[in-house]
């Protein structure tokens, strides 16, 4: 099982296109390549850390897009997040080691001494708090967990 880290989707959201400058004429593009991109690198039984934001949607357009997609998803609660009967929910943040999940940016104050955030919510913008994993930074693909503690200096558990 391979863990991945990914956020700020917003399936089903057409004006995310503009708001964000995403590369695509439509939202039904957008919503395609993001779920090819997800399934070419996520297995079915890999698991899936998303920071937020997974869709604007009814329902079934947000239960029809998770089915999919592969692997389980964990679903840190972002702002847009509404129906999220489909994914195992986290409200706040999610610690794995020294890595501190969250949707939106933690003020670098409030990390505990050696720790970095690894969040979402700024969509294009670099972060000035951690790690921002939206979409829009990593070619609208999922992280490889392995991959982003290389990246930020986490030594191998």
């Amino acid at each position: 099982m391979k863990i991945f880290i990914t956020t700020d989707h917003h399936f089903h959201h057409k004006n995310i296109i503009e708001y964000c400058k995403r590369p695509f004429k439509t939202v039904e593009e957008m919503d395609k390549v993001m779920i090819e991109k997800w399934n070419k690198k996520v297995g079915k039984d890999d698991l899936v850390i998303h920071l937020g934001d997974f869709a604007l949607g009814n329902k079934k357009e947000v239960k029809e897009t998770r089915e999919k997609l592969n692997g389980t998803i964990i679903l840190i609660k972002g702002n847009h997040d509404k129906v999220i009967k489909e994914f195992i929910v986290v409200n706040d943040s999610l610690r794995i080691g020294n890595i501190i999940f969250s949707h939106r940016p933690i003020p670098k104050k409030e990390i505990p001494k050696g720790c970095i955030n690894v969040h979402g919510h700024i969509h294009e913008k670099e972060s000035l708090e951690g790690i921002n994993v939206s979409v829009e930074q990593t070619d609208y693909e999922p992280v490889l967990l392995e991959e982003l503690e290389k990246k930020i200096g986490i030594p191998k558990s």
